[in-house]
């Protein structure tokens, strides 16, 4: 059985708020049964997994870690919301959080485009892989700050998990840093020829009327705070 499998439906259980007990009573199996389940000391058959699908109302696909969604969807990159065209632009009336989602998805816009413009898969992966695991570790505290919580929503242990993902950022950036320096990462080739990164402020706002004016105000506050840590 998938290794996901228990780490799923004790997250399912928790989520929903019921005891160990109630849920093996309406799955009809013993409680130590499904304290095994949930551990991954023993596997459970196809008809458990139906019937665990069907109590929590999920996909099997969902319960066996091959999608992400509930129902069992896998988007492909056509499929997902483009934050300009997202219709959730206020969040609960507040300006500052709906401002800075602007702030930083325009600035990735740019990012991302330039980023495009190298055809560079391994310097694409490394720096999509620094920024995910960034907002993962924000996420995370923003989610473990609530004690009613379920850990069980992620693999890592709450002992590991934040040194395992500074350190996974800071590799990543350290392979951003040697691609960008000409040096072989992996198996991609060595990028070579960063002229397709020059730019200016002009440029910017030349090549991103909409977005260049987020871009630099990040900048601008990112440095100020910056400064403020060295004064």
């Amino acid at each position: 059985m998938n290794m996901e499998f228990n780490r799923i439906i004790t997250l399912l259980r928790k989520e929903r708020g019921i005891t160990q007990k109630q849920a093996a009573q309406d799955l009809g199996v013993s409680q130590a049964l499904l304290s095994h389940y949930e551990k991954g000391i023993r596997e459970c058959g196809l008809d458990f997994v139906v019937r665990v699908a069907d109590y929590y109302n999920v996909s099997c696909d969902y319960l066996l870690g091959r999608s992400a969604e509930r129902s069992g969807l896998i988007l492909s990159a056509e499929e997902l919301p483009s934050p300009e065209t997202a219709k959730d632009n206020v969040y609960k009336g507040s300006v500052l959080p709906t401002m800075n989602k602007k702030l930083i998805s325009n600035s990735l816009n740019i990012l991302f485009d330039k980023l495009a413009a190298s055809h560079d898969k391994g310097l694409v992966t490394e720096v999509s892989a620094y920024l995910m695991m960034a907002v993962y570790k924000m996420f995370r505290m923003v989610y473990a700050s609530a004690p009613r919580n379920a850990s069980s929503l992620f693999r890592l242990s709450a002992s590991r998990w934040e040194g395992y993902s500074s350190a996974a950022m800071t590799r990543a950036e350290a392979d951003v840093n040697a691609i960008l320096h000409g040096e072989e990462v992996g198996e991609e080739p060595a990028f070579k020829d960063t002229s397709c990164f020059a730019m200016t402020s002009e440029s910017l706002a030349r090549e991103y009327p909409l977005y260049s004016t987020s871009l630099l105000h990040l900048i601008k506050t990112s440095e100020t705070n910056i400064e403020k840590l060295v004064k």
